[in-house]
C-alpha cells in the first residue's frame, strides 16, 4: 500500500486518515462520526481507514502508538495527528483550519 498511500496524502484537498484495529472499541465509536462527515463534505475531504494490523509498515512509518489515532495531511504535508476518539465538532475544526 506505500506506493497507493503517498499519492493518497499528495491531494491537495485534506485527506483525514484514521488509523485504527478491527479489535478496537473505540475506533468502533470513531466510524461513524467519520461517515457523517465524509456525507456532509463529499469531494471537499478525502476520509481513508488504515489498519494498523494489516498495514504496520505505515503505522510504523508514523509512529501509531494508540488506536484510533486520526492524521490530517494535505499536499502530503502533515498537518494534524492525535489519538482518541474525536467529536464531529473537533474534527470539523480541524478541517476547517486547512
Amino acid at each position: 500500500m506505500k506506493g497507493s498511500f503517498d499519492a493518497i496524502i499528495n491531494d491537495q484537498r485534506p485527506v483525514l486518515i484514521d488509523f485504527h484495529a478491527l479489535w478496537c472499541g473505540p475506533c468502533k465509536v470513531q466510524s461513524p462520526i467519520l461517515k457523517e462527515i465524509a456525507s456532509e463534505m463529499g469531494d471537499k475531504v478525502r476520509i481513508i481507514k488504515v489498519d494498523v494490523d494489516q498495514n504496520p509498515e505505515i503505522a510504523g512509518r508514523y509512529s501509531i502508538q494508540g488506536v484510533p489515532t486520526l492524521m490530517v495531511f494535505r499536499d502530503g504535508e502533515l498537518k494534524y495527528k492525535q489519538a482518541g476518539v474525536h467529536t464531529k465538532p473537533q474534527i470539523m475544526q480541524v478541517l476547517s483550519g486547512l
